[in-house]
């Protein structure tokens, strides 16, 4: 008994010719409308009772998952025609999948297929057996060129006599991908926030969600990410009511802030933040170094100069140390004046994001401040941290399911201010848009402004054009502003369009 055509997915996509077909035509980034015309021209049979075609669809890429389906669900489908415009490689992932197959490979944490000799995914739910070598596969380039056209002709010239299905319907269901991690550049994640408790929010989303699980310190599991960089722009103390449903407390803070001005090593450990910046370099045979002192005494002398750089790290000590000897996370410091303040920049080759970083936050600001007040009493500036390997354990339970819950709690585009508990929506520190008709040109007017200037003025019939300039220009950095931004271009392009249509703009 032949089988009719039937479409599991995306049926309202698809141009059925002859639901008793066995062809199948993929049309790539071409649209189906053109596709056809073309083979009309060419005098393939279109025939809704005749036609050896029994679908033409396109195929973007995207949606090759909802085709391996539709074809598992058709097998009477046993010759395929691939032309068009090719824009996303998806002619190449198809032919591979159906002659060379798929292999096993991990994307985002979860198992998936890999079309061989490509970089497409795919999920698993699906047994590729039936769809390798069953298909007689004809792949053909821009509909525009002759050699193509005279590939269509000889593919339906060449087709065999119709035969039965070889074996029955199989139906896969689509699942749902649910990734481990959301993908991102994992190296290149930037927070900039006002205060130092909303950057470890702000910080324990980032790695819960972009995060990369792997494996730290032998057979630790860790989700990572790498050169994370957190600007603090007013690193002052939070209220101790904020900082204890985290497990924090002030006092706890500032008998840390207390251990990293000590230049003393206690006995029972091999290394300390405060011994390293006061009390384990030596200038030559003389007295220990302390590094602290001699920064503010450098940025007095000197405000300009930017070697007050002290390095934690000792190679012929840290480098050759044991794997069981802990050596310093925290390893350089830069201070440098700067707008006329004081910033510091901190560099960790690791950091625990839920039990240290913000309690070396707290730390770093009362070095900051103590170079500051010996310096000449400095004003105090961003406090900028940048940490090479930063992650969360996800086998510390308690302290997992905490950053579970600063994840899935995160507020949207607003900012909280825990002092008086409003939200405000957060400033772009590029500036704020404003945006006008100019009837008289007929032109939309978004000018890019500063404290009430105006920096830059964009024009133009659409919002299309001045998106792009903006673009170019890289005129917004804080993504709430810029879907604002889109929003206000769209409504005023409508508004430009009505005015027009009205006669009141030309």
């Amino acid at each position: 008994m032949a089988l009719a055509f039937e479409a599991l997915y995306f049926p309202e996509r698809l141009k059925i010719l002859n639901p008793l077909g066995d062809v199948g035509v993929a049309t790539l980034w071409t649209p189906t409308d053109t596709a056809l015309d073309i083979l009309n021209r060419l005098d393939i049979d279109l025939g809704p009772a005749t036609s050896r075609i029994a679908v033409v669809a396109n195929l973007y890429g995207d949606g090759l998952p909802q085709m391996i389906r539709n074809l598992l669900w058709n097998p009477q489908i046993r010759h395929l025609l691939v032309f068009g415009q090719d824009m996303s490689g998806s002619a190449a992932q198809l032919r591979n999948l159906l002659t060379k197959g798929v292999e096993s490979a991990e994307r985002m944490g979860q198992q998936r297929f890999r079309i061989v000799d490509t970089d497409r995914y795919l999920d698993t739910q699906f047994d590729p057996a039936p769809l390798v070598g069953r298909y007689s596969l004809c792949c053909l380039g821009k509909p525009s060129l002759e050699e193509t056209k005279a590939g269509v002709q000889g593919f339906f010239a060449a087709l065999p006599p119709q035969t039965e299905p070889e074996r029955e319907r199989i139906e896969a269901p689509l699942p749902s991908f649910k990734p481990t991690y959301f993908p991102s550049e994992p190296r290149a994640h930037v927070v900039v926030r006002k205060r130092p408790l909303d950057a470890w929010e702000e910080v324990v989303f980032r790695i819960m969600r972009f995060g990369i699980p792997g494996i730290a310190s032998s057979t630790k599991r860790r989700i990572e990410l790498q050169n994370l960089k957190v600007v603090v722009t007013d690193p002052a103390p939070e209220a101790d009511e904020h900082l204890r449903p985290y497990g924090f407390s002030l006092v706890g803070f500032t008998a840390y802030q207390q251990s990293l001005l000590n230049g003393e090593l206690p006995e029972t450990l091999a290394y300390s933040y405060g011994n390293r910046l006061r009390g384990y370099w030596r200038e030559g045979d003389g007295p220990p170094l302390d590094c602290l002192e001699k920064a503010a005494e450098k940025l007095a002398a000197d405000p300009t100069s930017r070697g007050a750089y002290i390095s934690l790290w000792d190679p012929s000590f840290d480098m050759v140390a044991p794997e069981s000897q802990s050596t310093p996370c925290l390893v350089s410091l830069f201070f440098r004046m700067f707008e006329d303040q004081l910033t510091l920049t901190a560099c960790f080759r690791a950091h625990n994001t839920m039990s240290a970083w913000l309690q070396n936050i707290y730390g770093l600001m009362a070095v900051q401040r103590f170079v500051a007040e010996r310096a000449g009493g400095f004003p105090i500036g961003a406090l900028t941290v940048i940490s090479h390997s930063i992650s969360i354990d996800p086998d510390a339970t308690e302290r997992f399911d905490l950053a579970q819950q600063i994840a899935a709690a995160k507020p949207d585009s607003l900012v909280l201010d825990r002092d008086t508990g409003k939200r405000e929506l957060p400033e772009d520190p590029l500036g704020y848009f404003t945006f006008t008709i100019d009837e008289d040109s007929g032109e939309i007017v978004a000018d890019l402004k500063s404290g009430g200037d105006t920096l830059t003025r964009y024009r133009g019939r659409t919002a299309h054009e001045i998106e792009s300039r903006i673009a170019r220009d890289e005129a917004i950095s804080v993504l709430s502003h810029a879907l604002y931004v889109g929003r206000q271009l769209a409504l005023h392009e409508a508004l430009l369009k009505a005015k027009q249509k009205s006669g009141r703009v030309a």
